[in-house]
């Protein structure tokens, strides 16, 4: 059979079980989380899309946002942050207490809870997970955050079920950092750690029984190029207000759909069962058929993504191309930053790429983050004149033709990448060629397959420019810590910056680090807002846009209930059901 009609047969196959809920073997005794939604049923299966396929089932290196939607729904945290609420809630740490001075947390653990395969949980899986992340040389991204006042934290096994952590300094935001760390199985991962082999480890050829998480469900199958499976993990720890075992839920099907364009339209014909992102256009699109094809749509306002335009700053080493490190010397100018964001069109892009659902930036922090945005960063409307003046200012000039030259009388030409699969950056980065065209510049676009683009910006630096978006993982500012840090793994415009740092790289490391140990409120929001003046002023990153949330599930989709915060739709999939079909 052709691999399309393949694929689209195992789509509209999509069997469920009866809605009579079909009786669950029970439980064995533990200390198990019973939550508070909407009783549901039991049986079949809901089908996604992602844009790309996962790089990784690795939950301690996974950067990419496909991993990472995979992964979360395999694993779990000791303590979580309701997506919804925002406010963090017992996980597999069934309680905990921090002493007078905020530097000491000691979490208690259920008992009796088992991974995915069968094998127990305790104290010492938490130990080992923690020391995964603090090990240099794995260069977990989550490390960032586990270093307090330049310490790392210490972690202390006090029983088989009762883990202390022990932190240099106060830790401003407390309990919340224990969402991020997803809990490894030892009896799985300890071999190769200690061969030094872990970052290699769970990647998409490893078998599915030799993967374990604590999440609601485990792998089952991966096919290449074609969709990723999971199924339901019968050792889940989390029951329903009738202690019923969560989740209702046979399977999950992540299909890999690159084109946003290609998910709205399987996701119309009702190939899909939820679309996490849509795109303003095909919003608008699929609002006109909503009563006729049985889907709702849910317009949530600005969310915690950031779009933004950044060069490649890396420090290339002797052996990099040239041709990249002569522009370099236009791209490490602060004023060649601010003349490029001042002719930038942002309510342009608001207007033209998201139809008025999207709210332009300057900073990186959204207006959804009330919390924490500061509103007193500027907001400057676009101005060419504004843009040549600062061009001029950094001995930049223009031909007679119009095209913009460097002091040396070198043209001022570069290339931007972005996602191919992504229409609304794609198309961003085209208002951005075009704004730029006008004032002498020729930018060239290069439209990447994800991984591939992905592999440029984090491994080889084979870029000039590029058009990228990231979203918060919290609306707290310890999750952009390994944004911000100098040291962080996704500093995207310098990885690993070894070169002198400017006096304002070096205050944003000084803020980010006083903020993370700072308990006052209003302090800790004063240290931020200096953060954000700074990104606006020297711009590492060219803030351009944060997009509504746009996300749309078929009707009779219990529990469905969509968030500002990542992952939108999927947060609560333990308690997604079917409520008929």
């Amino acid at each position: 059979m052709p691999l399309a009609k393949l694929l689209l047969a195992s789509l509209v196959t999509a069997a469920l079980s009866p809605v009579a809920a079909r009786s669950q073997a029970p439980h064995p005794q533990g200390e198990l989380l019973e939550t508070n939604s909407e009783a549901g049923h039991y049986g079949g299966k809901l089908v996604i899309a992602l844009r790309a396929e996962p790089k990784t089932l690795n939950p301690v290196i996974a950067v990419d946002g496909p991993s990472r939607d995979v992964i979360r729904r395999m694993m779990a945290d000791l303590i979580f942050i309701n997506r919804q609420s925002h406010l963090t809630e017992p996980g597999l740490a069934k309680s905990w207490t921090v002493s007078p001075d905020g530097r000491r947390y000691t979490l208690q653990l259920r008992r009796g809870l088992c991974f995915s395969d069968g094998l127990p949980f305790d104290a010492d899986d938490v130990l080992f997970t923690f020391q995964v992340h603090l090990d240099d040389k794995v260069h977990s991204p989550q490390r960032d955050l586990l270093v307090v006042g330049g310490k790392p934290l210490a972690v202390q096994k006090i029983d088989s079920h009762t883990v202390r952590f022990e932190l240099a300094e106060p830790y401003a935001a407390a309990e919340r950092l224990f969402d991020s760390i997803a809990v490894l199985p030892r009896h799985l991962l300890q071999k190769a750690h200690q061969e030094g082999k872990l970052a290699a480890a769970w990647d998409l050829t490893t078998p599915p029984r030799q993967i374990a998480g604590l999440g609601p469900f485990r792998l089952k199958e991966y096919v290449p190029g074609e969709r990723l499976v999971l199924e339901r993990n019968p050792h889940y720890w989390k029951v329903d207000r009738a202690g019923n075992r969560l989740p209702y839920l046979d399977e999950i099907f992540f299909l890999f759909v690159g084109s946003e364009d290609v998910q709205a339209i399987r996701f119309l014909a009702g190939e899909t069962d939820v679309i996490s992102r849509l795109s303003a256009k095909n919003f608008s699109a699929l609002a006109k058929e909503q009563r006729a094809r049985g889907y709702r749509l849910d317009d949530l306002g600005p969310g915690l993504e950031y779009n933004f335009l950044f060069f490649n700053l890396n420090d290339l080493g002797p052996k990099g191309p040239a041709q990249i490190a002569r522009k370099q010397a236009w791209f490490r100018q602060v004023s060649f930053r601010q003349a490029i964001s001042a002719a930038i069109d942002r309510e342009g892009i608001v207007r033209l790429v998201y139809r008025g659902r999207a709210a332009p930036l300057w900073a990186h922090v959204t207006p959804a983050n009330r919390l924490w945005v500061n509103p007193a960063v500027p907001h400057p409307g676009r101005s060419l004149a504004r843009a040549r003046e600062l061009l001029a200012a950094g001995g930049f000039a223009w031909k007679s033709d119009g095209t913009l030259i460097d002091g040396s009388g070198e043209a001022v030409e570069f290339s931007v990448v972005t996602s191919a699969g992504n229409a609304d950056r794609v198309q961003m980065a085209t208002i951005i060629q075009d704004d730029l065209k006008q004032l002498g510049m020729q930018v060239h676009l290069v439209s990447l397959e994800f991984r591939a683009l992905v592999d440029r910006l984090m491994n080889t630096h084979e870029y000039e420019a590029a058009v990228l978006g990231l979203v918060s993982g919290d609306v707290d500012p310890t999750a952009e810590m390994n944004v911000w840090l100098r040291s962080g793994t996704t500093h995207l415009w310098n990885l690993g910056q070894r070169d002198p740092a400017a006096a304002w790289e070096i205050e944003i490391d000084r803020l980010m680090r006083q903020q993370l140990g700072e308990i006052n409120h209003a302090e800790r929001k004063r240290l931020y807002d200096g953060v954000q003046r700074l990104v606006a002023e020297n711009l590492p990153l060219v803030c351009l846009v944060s997009p509504n949330i746009l996300v749309g599930a078929k009707k009779g989709l219990g529990n469905f209930r969509p968030a500002i915060m990542d992952h939108y739709t999927l947060w609560n999939s333990e308690e997604l059901f079917w409520t008929s079909r």
